[in-house]
């Protein structure tokens, strides 16, 4: 009966969707690569039919969009062909990457509660700090980034903490947030059932704030880790960087690399998927510990 329930909740209707979706992108990928070789075979002086451009349109060197089967190739070679020391293995580029990101994402959680804590604690905070945090994430990141980076690398600072700040400065934002309404969610007649034990601001918030912030600590987090993985991305693109998956996206743009574009694509999807399974497990194991039910 689980499996039954499995196959016709999970399987069947996510599978569909895939299946829809590879379809789609191989239509897609003939008919935007069709031109190409229309062009080509008439500068040749010839004429080319649907048989002879479906294959070419699936196998070109420097495709518009790449077939699913060439970036599944370009990954396979980049992954498991190819020494994770290598400068060409994805492996490697997103272990540098990956580094940035939970560097920074430390930073920006710990930032993010302790101004939770403030926000919650202080009016003063609560009505000044608040829509400043909110403001802060207004501004495009792709435009404060390079300032990031010049600024950082003026005063000596260069490598992997300008990556790092950047993912610090999106990832603190979904935390603050969550946190807020994490310490505000206990309801007033839980406090005052504190006050009637004489509980001072810290057991309040220890016994009662912090276990009933939990479940929106970690739905933040998911959020927040996913976001400074963009942000470690993003921080790479200005630098010029060797290594990094942005490194590997800039230099496929650079030479016109779209297959070489797609793959670290899904391989940053993948690091960003993994990262949040993780949260996720942790958010798990979290509630078990609390005593809260499976």
């Amino acid at each position: 009966m689980e499996q039954q329930s499995f196959l016709k909740d999970r399987l069947i209707p996510i599978g569909t969707v895939v299946v829809a979706i590879i379809a789609l992108w191989y239509v897609a990928a003939a008919y935007l690569n069709a031109p190409f070789e229309r062009d080509t075979a008439a500068r040749n002086g010839t004429t080319i039919t649907f048989s002879e451009l479906l294959p070419k349109t699936m196998a070109q060197e420097r495709p518009v969009l790449p077939a699913p089967h060439q970036v599944i190739a370009e990954l396979w070679d980049t992954t498991v062909d190819k020494p994770i020391t290598s400068k060409r293995s994805l492996v490697y580029h997103a272990w540098v990457t990956l580094s940035a990101t939970l560097l920074g994402f430390a930073m920006g959680t710990v930032l993010g509660i302790l101004l939770a804590i403030g926000i919650v604690h202080n009016r003063a905070m609560d009505r000044s700090l608040m829509p400043w945090v909110i403001a802060s994430q207004t501004i495009p990141i792709l435009a404060i980034a390079p300032m990031i980076i010049v600024v950082l690398n003026a005063v000596g600072l260069s490598g992997l903490l300008p990556k790092a700040l950047i993912s610090t400065y999106l990832s603190f934002f979904p935390v603050v947030v969550g946190m807020v309404k994490g310490l505000r969610s206990p309801e007033q007649i839980q406090l005052d059932l504190m006050h009637t034990y004489n509980a001072s601001p810290s057991q309040t918030f220890w016994k009662l704030r912090w276990p009933a912030s939990m479940p929106y600590l970690f739905t933040s987090l998911k959020v927040a880790v996913a976001i400074s993985l963009v942000g470690a991305i993003v921080g790479e693109l200005p630098t010029g960087a060797v290594a990094g998956l942005g490194a590997r996206l800039l230099a496929g743009s650079y030479y016109g690399q779209t297959v070489q574009i797609w793959a670290a694509l899904f391989m940053a999807a993948a690091v960003a998927a993994l990262l949040v399974i993780i949260v996720g497990i942790a958010h798990s194991a979290v509630l078990r510990r609390m005593g809260a039910r499976a």
